[in-house]
């Protein structure tokens, strides 16, 4: 087995684009669930409506990609106030029902027939990236260090996805120390409590919806350019489940642990992936037990195994802290 090929890969995943995109989604997500409690379950709607908003913008109307990322912003927002407003008065059970149905609209909605005009239907849109690569600064060639190495293109959307990432990184941390994130953090604990000191919870937590919507809807964003398609099936609800297992893995209701979570998440999927791959090729696994055709399934149930294990032996996960917040495996 060729154990460079198996590290480098699980590196060049660990910083990759795609770690970085669910990087977003998970920083946006655990705006929700850590910090504030609420059961979101629809976080891969606004990553849909950013990837819409950029690809549409281009492809369908024919306008600059820039004013994508306002339509993107605009629709994000207003999915939020459209969820937020019938349910943050509610138990968190309605929020988590709504969300996960309100995924699923936006991705039949923009896959059925009637829509084919606007959003490419079911074979989606393709050919709006133009810009973004235009405005590359790298030098054509491959970067990287030994056996990780990136194209130019490649090279580019990680230091944009990874800016992001940065950004909104550096961004929780001064609202989770300033006031408002104190009360934020109330509220996941007891919002009666909160609110009998003062503190309009419901307001609270739709600002909450939103600015986690918004991150999750750059990180569709960063996702659409590097994929340079939009697909609808794409964005289905695993997509949120993978962000969750991102914070579960790295530690709920900390700044980093979505991030440090992405970048292990890939990891270990590519280096399962890869891994079994080759001990299947050389004959260290018989193809009774396993071919190469099932090893797609068996990395999930692998990385599944490990994720049950944390939850069972640090429910906090890997770098979070158990006074912040613990989910309880029992």
């Amino acid at each position: 087995m060729n154990w460079e090929s198996i590290i480098g890969s699980a590196v060049r995943a660990a910083f990759g684009s795609d770690a970085a995109v669910f990087a977003l989604a998970a920083i946006g997500l655990n705006m929700h669930f850590g910090y504030t409690g609420l059961l979101n379950f629809g976080q891969v709607a606004f990553m849909a409506l950013g990837a819409y908003g950029l690809s549409v913008t281009v492809a369908t109307i024919g306008i600059s990609l820039w004013w994508g990322v306002g339509l993107g912003v605009v629709l994000s927002v207003t999915l939020a106030l459209l969820l937020g407003v019938p349910t943050l008065r509610l138990r968190a059970d309605y929020l988590a029902i709504v969300t996960i149905a309100a995924s699923e609209i936006v991705r039949f909605t923009a896959r059925s027939v009637s829509m084919r005009g606007i959003t490419g239907g079911s074979f989606g849109l393709s050919g709006f990236a133009d810009q973004f690569y235009a405005i590359n600064p790298y030098p054509p060639g491959s970067y990287g260090i030994g056996f990780v190495q990136f194209s130019q293109r490649s090279i580019w959307v990680i230091t944009v996805g990874w800016g992001f990432v940065a950004l909104f990184s550096l961004m929780t941390y001064v609202v989770m120390h300033s006031p408002w994130g104190r009360v934020l953090k109330s509220i996941r604990e007891d919002e009666d409590a909160a609110r009998s000191l003062g503190k309009n919870v419901y307001f609270y937590k739709m600002q909450s919806l939103v600015l986690g919507g918004l991150i999750g809807t750059f990180g569709g964003f960063v996702y659409a350019v590097s994929q340079q398609s939009v697909q609808p099936d794409t964005y289905s609800t695993p997509v949120t489940f993978y962000a969750y297992a991102i914070i579960i893995l790295g530690g709920a209701a900390r700044v980093l642990g979505p991030v440090l979570g992405s970048m292990i998440f890939w990891a270990l999927l590519s280096l399962t992936d890869t891994a079994l791959r080759q001990a299947v090729a050389v004959g260290y696994i018989p193809s009774f037990i396993m071919d190469g055709t099932q090893v797609g399934v068996v990395r999930f149930m692998l990385v599944g195994l490990g994720l049950m294990l944390l939850m069972i032996f640090r429910p906090q996960g890997i770098f979070g802290d158990p006074q912040e917040i613990a989910l309880d495996a029992r």
